[in-house]
């Protein structure tokens, strides 16, 4: 599986034409990184794992009637886990259902568990568009802004911006032409105050949390572009825990 999914990203891989270094940019992603802690504890993160809570909405049917909705509040477990080089891990749990996605190199899958019995899931692999996109975003977890460039992305310093009353800084992370993250970095601080996605999602930060000497938020506030709402609020924060190669590998379809 792995060796058919890396022959064909070998074939589609995207190619971003890495401009020449923008000092500004440089600069303002040094002041964001020490925003987040020191240039050597950045530099020995291999691995994040977060826990904590996942809550959003979902149009229910009133009285079984699918034209009369409301919105109800589902609020999960939930359970993240990023290593380095290309591996991640989403677990969201309710009552009901234990979702699974998970990234391990070129491979990506989703596997949705019954619960109460353990015997009933389904497993589906993801599309190469798929895999790129948690390759970018356990790229952005874990290197902290700096050197996207090694992996055929780009940086562009964007100017100035006002973001909730902050002067601010845009800066321009481009994994691919259709995966943007355009950030926004207080200038007084270097902290981060607001991403936006190419598909006009945005993503916000609130609160703080320390795990082995580096600042992360306490919540993230995800806007979809319909304007539906995700909010996760972290529990726990742990670095450089060792995670096994089978924490993301994709699982076996019939037991050995």
């Amino acid at each position: 599986m792995k060796s058919r999914l890396f022959a064909t990203l070998a074939v589609l891989v995207f190619t971003v034409n890495s401009a020449l270094a923008d000092p500004r940019a440089d600069q303002w992603i040094a002041k964001a990184r020490a925003a987040v802690g020191p240039e050597g504890v950045l530099e020995a993160v291999n691995s994040i794992h977060f826990s904590g809570t996942f809550t959003t909405t979902e149009k229910v049917p009133v009285n079984g009637d699918p034209k009369n909705t409301k919105d109800e509040n589902v609020v999960l477990a939930i359970d993240i886990v990023f290593q380095k080089p290309y591996q991640q891990r989403i677990i969201r749990r309710s009552n009901e259902v234990i979702e699974t996605t998970a990234l391990d190199g070129y491979d990506a899958w989703v596997r949705r568990a019954d619960a109460k019995d353990a015997t009933k899931w389904q497993l589906s692999l993801l599309d190469v568009q798929q895999v790129k996109r948690l390759r970018a975003n356990t790229w952005e977890n874990l290197f902290f802004y700096r050197g996207i460039d090694k992996r055929g992305g780009k940086i562009e310093f964007g100017g100035d911006a006002t973001v909730d009353g902050k002067e601010c800084v845009k800066l321009v992370f481009t994994h691919a032409e259709n995966i943007v993250f355009t950030r926004f970095f207080d200038k007084a601080t270097g902290r981060l105050v607001k991403t936006e996605t190419e598909s006009g999602g945005e993503i916000r930060e609130d609160g703080e949390i320390r795990a082995g000497g580096l600042r992360f938020p306490r919540t993230l506030i995800n806007k979809a572009p319909n304007g539906q709402v995700a909010t996760i609020t972290f529990d726990s924060v742990k670095i450089n825990e060792p995670f096994p190669a089978d924490a993301f590998a994709v699982p076996m379809l019939m037991p050995q």
